[in-house]
Parts: C-alpha cells; sequence; structure tokens
C-alpha cells in the first residue's frame, strides 16, 4: 500500500518576504485566500497534518474543524531554521552577506547559513516525519500544511533531483501537489 500525502503550502504572510523559517507570523487575508481557494475542490482527507506555526496551524484548525477531520500538529514538519538569517531579504543578504548567500544557492547542502540548521539535519527531521506517517497511516490521504523548504525537499527527493538543485525547485504560496510515499519509503509525484 502507499500513502497519498497532499502538501499544502501556507499563503502570504503579514511580515511578507524574507527567508521566515521559525518565526511564526501569521497570515494575510489574502494568504487565507490563496489556501482555501488551494484545497477547494481537492480531497478528500482521512485526516491533517500541520507544521504547528500559525502560518499553517490555523488553517489547518479551520479546515479540519469544517471538515470534520482528525488534526495533528507534527513539530518535525516546521520550515528550515534559518539562524541570523531569519526575517532578512535575500536583496539584504546581497548587501551583507554575498558569498554566503551564494554559496547557499548554488548547494544547500554544503553551506549552513550562521547559527542555522544545517540542511542534512532538516532533511533527515522531515523525512524522518514523513516516514513514520507512512508507517502509521498507510493507505490513507494526508493533508499535510507544511513549509517552502518541506515542499522543496519533498518534491526534489520524488522528481529524482541532485541535492545541489533543492533551492530551484518552485512553490509558491497556497501551491498544493501530491505524492505518494510508499512502504519502502520512496516518494512519487502525483
Amino acid at each position: 500500500m502507499t500513502l497519498r500525502l497532499d502538501v499544502l503550502r501556507h499563503g502570504e504572510t503579514e511580515l511578507g518576504g524574507g527567508l521566515r523559517g521559525s518565526l511564526d507570523d501569521a497570515l494575510t487575508d489574502t494568504g487565507w485566500q490563496q489556501m482555501r481557494a488551494a484545497v477547494g475542490a481537492a480531497g478528500p482527507w482521512d485526516r491533517i497534518v500541520s507544521s504547528p506555526l500559525q502560518r499553517c496551524a490555523r488553517f489547518a484548525e479551520e479546515l479540519a474543524a469544517r471538515l470534520s477531520l482528525p488534526l495533528q500538529m507534527e513539530p518535525a514538519l516546521q520550515e528550515l531554521h534559518f539562524g541570523d538569517w531569519e526575517g532578512i531579504g535575500t536583496a539584504q543578504l546581497m548587501d551583507t552577506d554575498a558569498e554566503g548567500l551564494g554559496r547557499f544557492w548554488e548547494n544547500p547542502y554544503t553551506f549552513t547559513p550562521p547559527n542555522g540548521e544545517p540542511v542534512l539535519a532538516f532533511s533527515e527531521r522531515v523525512l524522518g516525519a514523513v516516514r513514520r506517517l507512512q508507517l502509521a497511516h498507510d493507505g490513507e490521504r494526508i493533508l499535510l500544511i507544511s513549509h517552502g523548504g518541506v515542499m522543496r525537499l519533498l518534491l526534489a527527493r520524488a522528481r529524482g533531483l541532485p541535492r545541489e538543485l533543492l533551492l530551484q525547485v518552485v512553490v509558491g504560496h497556497g501551491g498544493l501537489f501530491s505524492l505518494d510515499i510508499a512502504a519502502a519509503g520512496v516518494l512519487t509525484e502525483v
């Protein structure tokens, strides 16, 4: 059997651009609309799993209540922690740490933002959580509400991309993608 995982990125946030990471921003009205539109004709799901950060969790709570579905908050599916770069836009980083930003974009697995979470540790955290979901809910269809980095990681893995291309995966606010996770943990984009 397989687990169907529909992965939804949170919508636009109040504090906008920059590397939001573990910052707990709220959604804008547009962000709420993006997420509601994304799930409008999707599903049905057996349960909802969400990052506990409010830009994901508040929508997950609303949707779970509306659809009468079980809801699980999963801290391991939070965004990458960007350390000293959290809340800073890439344009500003080009002025203050262009070399570091360039190295991060070139291969995020070989450069960690100052005081940030290594992408390898992030990858292990996220893939471990997805594996636990697959073991616990095989045969179900789950809506996972999470972040751009989590989605890039899962989509890059499903698409068989080399690690250094992780940040080239495009995932917009309110983006919704479907993945199948086989018993062996193999991810396939549907």
